[in-house]
């Protein structure tokens, strides 16, 4: 088992697309990446703490691979918007790797050079090396499975779902 920590915006939706993912075993979503201990969903919003929203992803290496896992997060969000995904604006839905060694750090810059080609404008994310992480509130976690009745999962959610199982197929 290994960990990987990414920041693609909203948590609520790269939880939900990424638990579609063989080889991932579980989702927390949380914070990382401020300076502030113990931030609340209401700080982190307020965009004060500097903190990221964040899926913190433990996979298993025998399945799926981190430099796998670091292609499909440049694939489900757009990572050439500074601090914003969609509506959501701040600098908590940056885009951001959070990488937990060496080894992580140099296939997150070598993914992000190498997709580099593939945007019109420039790559944005950050890769930052992990130092702590948050836990969110509990309402926030599994928050789409729990809530897909909810506008926001309607129709923010669920069509980047689709999107992302119908480019499986």
């Amino acid at each position: 088992m290994d960990v990987a920590t990414f920041g693609a915006g909203c948590f609520w939706c790269i939880e939900a697309i990424l638990l579609n993912v063989p080889g991932i075993t579980s989702i927390d979503v949380g914070y990382t990446g401020g300076h502030i201990d113990n931030p609340t969903y209401k700080m982190v919003c307020e965009g004060n703490t500097g903190h990221a929203e964040v899926a913190q992803i433990k996979f298993d290496t025998k399945k799926i691979s981190y430099k796998e896992l670091v292609l499909i997060f440049f694939e489900i969000h757009n990572p050439t918007t500074l601090n914003r995904q969609g509506n959501d604006v701040g600098t908590q839905y940056r885009s951001s790797i959070f990488y937990h060694d060496s080894t992580q750090q140099k296939i997150a810059q070598q993914v992000k050079t190498s997709l580099q080609s593939k945007f019109n404008n420039n790559i944005v994310t950050e890769i930052t090396a992990f130092e702590k992480f948050y836990i969110a509130e509990d309402y926030h976690q599994n928050y789409y499975s729990n809530n897909k009745n909810a506008p926001y999962c309607n129709f923010v959610i669920r069509p980047k779902i689709e999107k992302y199982l119908n480019e499986r197929k």
